[in-house]
């Protein structure tokens, strides 16, 4: 998951996320940065990039839960000047094998996010 292979900035994000990279996140997050979430049992938000990566990396994908591999990346056409990824992940944790999706929607100033809205489906058992 090289950065050649990552073109646009929801693309990018995606890969960062899954790859645990948090200088990579902090290069793509702007440090005010507008962050809503929505997760199964609980809102989140946060007003700039520690925060933000705190909840998703300190929290959602803590460092216990190993993200394995993106198992589906999609992006939508933009609808004005918000754009869309969405992101499946194989996810292990001690509990075993899980899947979790997001949807993610985020504005850019210049070459960072700076509005991201993302809603998650939650860490799925896989059911053989």
């Amino acid at each position: 998951m090289g950065v050649s292979e990552v073109h646009t900035l929801g693309r990018r994000f995606a890969h960062a996320l899954a790859d645990k990279d948090v200088p990579q996140l902090k290069q793509l997050l702007a440090t005010d940065v507008d962050f809503r979430g929505l997760t199964p049992m609980k809102f989140w938000e946060a007003q700039d990039q520690d925060a933000t990566i705190e909840i998703m990396l300190g929290t959602w994908f803590a460092p216990h839960e190993n993200i394995d591999a993106i198992l589906e990346l999609n992006e939508n056409d933009a609808v004005e000047d918000t754009a869309h990824v969405s992101y499946r992940f194989a996810i292990t944790t001690p509990d075993g094998p899980h899947t979790a999706e997001q949807q993610a929607y985020y504005r850019t100033a210049g070459e960072q996010i700076s509005y991201l809205r993302i809603l998650c489906s939650g860490f799925r058992p896989v059911v053989d």
